[in-house]
């Protein structure tokens, strides 16, 4: 399906978020096309029943786990990667013997109309179905019972997601986002720690992406090379004139447009301005802005932006940094640049977070032996290659035994032999339990 759609989910997603087409192959096709491989690769050996070793109180006996489908599940998908973060999931479910429902994001119309119509070319009608629609039809499909529920998006109707779950007893998976940051030390390749940076803010769907850098941390003195080097590569990325690049996705809708205007609009923030501002409503476009030290208390430090606006936060001490981050919930990811061994491994060990880039960000997500979810207020569960298998599996204990010898020590009446023989062999103790059958 993707080998001969290709062409159409680019245009979809172009149509949807004005995605260049490097970056729909990218971070889309590419992405989904690879997890089908290794799926198709690697499921034998993800299917296969793991061992376990037994103990003596049930031998002669062999133990494994054996993984079974949970059944009927729901995968509800967002609109910001909506190939991707829709196929992904189905991919797992699949791989795994689910029956799949899936819920693609309304506010992406051209991509879930295409998704509706190509599942229903490909895949198996009777255990794979696509449901388009948006609040009402996604309300019905919470108040069905499911064997599982996935969804990406927002922490708010993620709420409303388990809350409908837990009529049901129904386990859920949760993608969510958070404020993302990234610390940048001062002793930085700096050319590439600022490309880095727009590959994880602005060429990522323009910053509309849950993994993308939210804000940046950095020491005061430091701060000024940094932004210059931002500003040198923005031009070399997208012109002088980023509205006018055709290598940058616009905002997805109007509302979102109006809520990171609101956010530019807010007292103390507009003056914060020290790259970018410009806007175009009728074409949804808002250039990369930059902004330094803006109030704490503003909704911009506050809540997920989602969007082309990227705060700059300083501090004395880039290790003042991680207080920040650690007083904000829990992110989807975190991120460090530096050539200081010593604080990676503070960064790792003290700040929490779905995952972490070290000198990079986003690509962590592109490891397929590394699992991608959320911690705290970013989500529960995790994903890609065999964590989309076990995410969809629940794993079976199985006990085998034989006829061939069957102790009464397990069996009335109790005595006082028997409770020696079993007390010494539960601790462990072998040769207490011979001495105590004679």
């Amino acid at each position: 399906m993707i080998d001969e759609k290709s062409k159409y989910i680019a245009q979809a997603l172009r149509e949807d978020l004005n995605k260049p087409e490097l970056e729909a192959f990218l971070a889309e096709i590419s992405n989904t096309k690879s997890s089908c491989m290794l799926a198709i690769k690697e499921l034998k050996n993800w299917m296969t029943p793991e061992p376990v070793t037994t103990s003596v109180t049930t031998s002669p006996s062999s133990a494994e786990i054996v993984s079974e489908p949970l059944g009927v599940v729901l995968i509800i998908s967002a609109w910001n990667f909506p190939f991707l973060l829709a196929i992904d999931p189905v991919i797992g479910a699949i791989a795994a013997g689910n029956a799949v429902v899936l819920k693609p994001s309304e506010i992406a119309p051209a991509t879930s109309s295409l998704l509706a119509r190509l599942f229903r070319e490909y895949l198996d009608g009777t255990t794979i179905r696509v449901v388009e629609g948006g609040v009402p039809e996604t309300t019905t499909l919470l108040e069905q019972k499911w064997d599982k529920i996935f969804f990406t998006g927002g922490a708010r109707v993620g709420r409303i997601v388990m809350s409908a779950a837990a009529k049901n007893l129904t386990p859920v998976v949760l993608e969510l986002g958070g404020k993302c940051p990234a610390v940048v030390d001062s002793d930085v390749n700096l050319q590439v720690t600022a490309r880095r940076i727009i590959a994880g803010k602005w060429a990522c769907n323009n910053g509309q992406a849950c993994i993308g850098v939210d804000y940046v941390i950095t020491t005061k003195d430091f701060a000024p090379k940094l932004i210059e080097a931002l500003k040198s590569e923005l031009v070399t990325s997208f012109g002088e004139n980023p509205l006018e690049s055709k290598d940058i996705s616009r905002i997805v809708s109007s509302f979102h447009f109006k809520r990171l205007e609101s956010m530019l609009n807010e007292s103390g923030v507009a003056d914060k301005i020290v790259i970018g501002g410009q806007k175009n409503e009728e074409k949804l476009q808002i250039s990369p802005t930059i902004l330094l030290d803006v109030p704490e208390g503003s909704s911009m430090m506050q809540e997920e932006i989602f969007g082309p606006l990227l705060p700059i936060i300083t501090v004395q001490k880039i290790e003042d940094g991680f207080e920040i981050i650690r007083s904000k919930p829990k992110p989807l990811a975190a991120y460090l640049f530096t050539n200081n061994e010593l604080l990676k491994k503070k960064f790792v060990e003290n700040i929490s977070a779905g995952g972490m880039g070290i000198n990079d960000a986003v690509l962590h997500v592109t490891v397929d032996g590394l699992p991608f979810g959320g911690v705290g207020e970013s989500g529960m569960g995790g994903y890609h290659g065999k964590f989309s298998f076990e995410t969809f599996s629940h794993k079976k204990g199985v006990l085998y035994r034989s006829f061939s010898w069957d102790s009464d020590l397990r069996y009335p009446p109790y005595t006082p032999k028997k409770q020696k023989v079993l007390t010494a062999l539960l601790s462990g103790n072998l040769f207490d339990a011979i001495l105590a059958l004679f």
